[in-house]
């Protein structure tokens, strides 16, 4: 099974590219599926989320909140059920 990835950001959030950088680093490596949401575009995702963007998910599970390094991303991923 391919992990699924969510991201919450925003457009102009360094942090939010920062995270992404992340991710598609380590996607360059294994098979995943990535989707990014724009919160600034929903009021209640903006609500849920606003202060504590980038928020990443896997297969619906809240992995992180504004930093995550390549090598914990790894290990998550490499936890997640196939």
């Amino acid at each position: 099974m391919t992990p699924a990835l969510t991201l919450y950001s925003r457009p102009g959030c360094h942090l939010c590219d920062e995270m992404k950088a992340v991710v598609d680093r380590v996607a360059a490596s294994r098979p995943i599926t990535m989707e990014v949401v724009d919160i600034s575009s929903d009021t209640a995702l903006e609500r849920e989320f606003g202060l504590e963007i980038p928020v990443l998910f896997v297969d619906g599970r809240k992995v992180a909140k504004y930093r995550i390094t390549e090598q914990a991303l790894a290990r998550v991923l490499d936890a997640a059920p196939r």
